[in-house]
């Protein structure tokens, strides 16, 4: 049997990353932030995390400063970003973790925590 070793993005584990961008965006005011644990679920990625601003223009600045500081200070990039333009669900996927920054109405309608139910979730403040 083989274990495979945690992936290192920027001298970071998967779970220290997700743990570093939930931290970001409590930073930024975004609320009901969850870090949901896929790894025995899925192969393309480890960790979800997360988050809702109370409007657009939150949803953009949550998103701007989780990039801005991966980017200046662990050197990292986002793979792809999706809906930054809209800003009702952002999508940045670092590989290992895919961030979701959601307005309250996006996320009730889109329900994404509901979908990965079996995972385990734990919420931050």
């Amino acid at each position: 049997m083989t274990v495979e070793q945690p992936r290192e993005r920027g001298g970071m584990s998967p779970e220290e990353l997700a743990e570093r961008i939930a931290a970001i965006a409590s930073d930024r005011k975004a609320i009901d932030i969850h870090i949901i644990d896929l790894r025995e679920l899925v192969g393309y990625t480890d960790y979800f995390v997360i988050c809702s601003g109370n409007t657009e223009r939150q949803t953009k600045a949550v998103h701007d400063a989780i990039y801005r500081e991966l980017k200046d200070v662990e050197g990292l990039l986002p793979r792809r970003v999706e809906g930054e333009r809209e800003a009702r669900w952002i999508l940045m996927d670092y590989l290992d973790v895919v961030v979701h920054i959601f307005t309250p109405e996006a996320r009730e309608f889109y329900r994404l925590e509901s979908l990965w139910g079996d995972a385990p979730v734990r919420a931050v403040q």
